[in-house]
C-alpha cells in the first residue's frame, strides 16, 4: 500500500464529509480511487463509486447515468437519500460552488454544509470527493474540506504506459532498439508528466523515425518542456551546448561524469543518494554558465533557469508562494538541473532589512528544500562574487561540492582557441592559408596569459571580423591585433580575482586539473612571442601583471 492509498483509506474509515483532490489526471485518479474502494484488502467497507460531471450528473461505475442528478441541489439530495456504501466523486469543484456570472452559488455551499451531519452519522460510510485541476475552496468551507495531493505517475506506471505502447505496436514498421538501461533512460526521462502526457510524447517518438532508442530521450525532454513553458518562474533553456565545447575544466568534468545517471536505479545498488547540487564561482568570463548548461546535454536532463528576482511580488504572502510553487514545479519534471545564475544577486536584499523579512523567508524556504530534498533535481548554482553569499548556503549537506574556477591555463587556453576556432571557420576560401595546429594554438595562447575564456572567444570573434570587413580569408595578424586591443579582466580588476583566489584557495575545490595547474608555471613564465603593435587602438601586449602569481582553489585527486 502506497502513501496516498493509506492515507485516502484512513480518511474514509475516519468519516471525513468531504475530501479535495487537486489534479489535472480526472480519468487515472478515479480508476485509482475505483480500485481502493473495491478492494477490501485496502478498505474494511466495500463502497459504489459514484461520479458526478456538470454535462450528465451522476454516473455509477456500471456506467448507469442517475435520474434528476444533472442539476447541483439534485445531486446533493441523491448523495443525502443513498443509503448504502459509497463515495461520490464531483469534478469541477470550483465550477460546482460558482453561479453562471462567476460569482459563489451559497445556496449550494449551505446545502454542503447542510449535507455533512448526514455523511457523518449514516448508517453505511459516505463521502464526497471534489477532484479539480486548481485549487479552489471557497472560504466558507475551508475548515470543512480535507486536502490532499495526487502525485504524478510513478517510474513504473510509466513504464506499463510504455510497454503496452510497445505490445500494441509489435508486428508493425516499429523498430525497438532499447536494452533494459536505455529503457529505464527513456522512462526516467518522461516522469514528471501525466500518463497522457507520456503516451504523447512516446508515441511522438515512435513516429518520428519509426524507432524507438536511447536518443529518444531528446522528444522526451522536449515534450517534458511544456510543463516549464507553462509556468512564468522557471525558464526552459534547450540546451546544445556539448561538455567538449568547453575547454580545460576537467577537474569539474570529471566529477560530473562520475555522477552520470546516478539518479538511476543502478545507483541504489551502491547506496548513494541523488546528487544535489555545485556551486560554482570564480573569475568572471571563465566558464561557469557554459558549464551548467553543457550539463544538461552531458546527463541527457532537462535544464530550468531559475530566476530569483521573478519571485518576489508586491502583495504579503506571494513571495512565498511563487517560491514553493517553482520548487515544485522543478520536482514534478524531475530528473532535472535547476540553474541558478549570478546567485548572490537573488539573495542581495538578506541583511538590509527593507522588505519586512521577506527575502529572509524566500531564502529560509529554500535552503530547507536545499537540506532535505529528496526528489533527483541537481541544482547549479553560480556566483562571481562569493562574498554576497550567506555562510549558511556554502555548508555541507546544501551543495555537493563548491568549485573555484580560474582564469583558464596555458593548456585550457589552447583548448579554449581550438574549440571556437574550429566551430567558426567551417568554410576553405574563409580558411585560407591558415592552420590550427599546435603550433598556431600555443602561439595564440602564449600572447593571451590573464584572459578568460570568454575574453578568448570575443577575440576569434574580433579577428574574423576584420577579415569579414576586407573580404579576406583570415590570418594570424588578424588575432594578434585583437590580443593588442584588448584588456583583460586580470588587468582591470586585478585586485578584486586575487581577492576571490584567496578565498577559494582553502574553501573550494579548483576545477582545473591537476596536471594543467602544475604546468602552468612553467607554460606562463615564458616571454610571450613578438607581434606586431596595432596603432589602432592601445598595446597591452604585457598584460599579466601579478595576477597570475597564485591560483586559487584545493586540488583533490579525483
Amino acid at each position: 500500500m502506497n502513501k496516498f492509498d493509506k492515507e485516502l483509506c484512513d480518511l474514509l474509515r475516519a468519516r471525513f464529509p468531504f475530501i479535495n483532490i487537486t489534479t489535472y489526471e480526472e480519468e487515472r485518479l478515479i480508476n485509482d480511487l475505483t480500485r481502493i474502494v473495491t478492494t477490501p484488502d485496502l478498505i474494511h467497507t466495500v463502497r459504489n463509486v459514484y461520479v458526478w460531471k456538470l454535462s450528465e450528473g451522476f454516473r455509477d461505475q456500471n456506467g448507469l447515468i442517475q435520474k434528476d442528478t444533472l442539476e447541483k441541489i439534485g445531486a446533493l439530495k441523491f448523495i443525502k437519500e443513498y443509503d448504502e456504501s459509497a463515495i461520490f466523486i464531483i469534478l469541477d469543484f470550483h465550477v460546482f460552488c460558482e453561479k453562471s456570472n462567476g460569482s459563489l452559488d451559497y445556496n449550494i455551499i449551505r446545502n454542503l454544509k447542510d449535507l455533512m451531519p448526514n455523511l457523518k452519522q449514516s448508517m453505511q460510510p459516505k463521502n464526497v470527493i471534489f477532484v479539480s485541476p486548481t485549487f479552489s475552496i471557497p472560504d466558507d468551507l475551508k475548515k470543512d474540506v480535507t486536502v490532499m495531493d495526487f502525485e504524478l505517475p510513478t517510474a513504473d506506471e510509466i513504464e506499463e504506459v510504455l510497454d503496452e505502447i510497445i505490445y500494441a505496436n509489435q508486428g508493425g514498421n516499429l523498430n525497438i532498439q532499447l536494452n533494459d538501461k536505455e529503457k529505464e533512460s527513456l522512462v526516467k526521462a518522461a516522469v514528471g508528466l501525466t500518463l497522457q502526457e507520456a503516451e504523447n510524447a512516446f508515441a511522438r517518438a515512435m513516429v518520428d523515425n519509426g524507432c524507438l532508442d536511447v536518443q529518444d530521450v531528446d522528444l522526451v525532454l522536449e515534450e517534458k518542456s511544456q510543463v516549464i513553458k507553462k509556468n512564468d518562474l522557471l525558464e526552459y533553456v534547450d540546451s546544445t551546448v556539448n561538455i567538449n565545447d568547453v575547454g580545460g575544466l576537467e577537474n569539474l568534468k570529471k566529477w560530473l561524469h562520475k555522477r552520470d545517471k546516478s539518479w538511476l536505479s543502478s545507483a541504489k545498488r551502491y547506496g548513494l543518494p541523488s546528487p544535489k547540487g555545485v556551486l560554482l564561482t570564480g573569475v568572471p568570463g571563465c566558464g561557469k554558465s557554459l558549464i551548467a548548461k553543457s550539463i544538461s546535454s552531458m546527463w541527457h536532463l532537462p535544464l530550468l533557469r531559475f530566476d530569483i528576482s521573478k519571485v518576489f511580488n508586491m502583495y504579503v504572502g506571494n513571495s512565498e508562494s511563487n517560491m514553493r510553487e517553482a520548487i515544485k514545479t522543478a520536482e514534478a519534471i524531475s530528473p532535472c538541473i535547476l540553474w541558478i545564475d549570478e546567485i548572490e544577486k537573488g539573495f542581495s536584499g538578506l541583511n538590509n532589512g527593507g522588505d519586512s523579512g521577506t527575502s529572509s523567508r524566500i531564502f529560509g524556504t529554500f535552503l530547507s528544500w536545499m537540506q532535505e530534498k529528496t526528489k533527483p533535481v541537481f541544482v547549479v548554482a553560480t556566483a562571481n562574487n562569493i562574498d554576497g553569499l550567506p555562510s549558511e548556503m556554502m555548508r555541507k549537506g546544501r551543495f555537493d561540492e563548491i568549485f573555484f574556477i580560474d582564469l583558464p591555463t596555458f593548456n585550457e587556453r589552447k583548448q579554449i582557441f581550438k574549440v571556437h576556432l574550429e566551430s567558426r571557420l567551417t568554410e576553405p576560401d574563409v580558411i585560407g592559408d591558415f592552420i590550427i595546429d599546435d603550433s598556431s594554438l600555443e602561439h595564440l595562447a602564449n600572447l593571451t596569459e590573464g584572459f578568460g575564456g570568454s575574453e578568448i572567444e570575443q577575440i576569434v570573434i574580433m579577428g574574423l571580423f576584420d577579415a569579414f570587413a576586407d573580404e579576406r580569408s583570415i590570418t594570424m595578424q588578424d588575432f594578434e591585433n585583437a590580443i593588442n586591443n584588448t584588456v583583460p579582466l586580470s588587468v582591470t580588476q586585478a585586485e578584486q580575482i586575487m581577492s576571490i583566489r584567496q578565498w577559494a584557495d582553502v574553501r573550494a575545490v579548483a576545477a582545473t586539473a591537476r596536471e594543467d595547474r602544475a604546468e602552468y608555471k612553467q607554460n606562463e613564465q615564458r616571454p610571450p612571442k613578438p607581434i606586431t603593435p596595432n596603432t589602432s587602438g592601445p598595446d597591452n601586449n604585457n598584460q599579466s601583471g601579478d595576477v597570475n602569481d597564485s591560483r586559487g582553489g584545493r586540488t583533490l585527486d579525483f
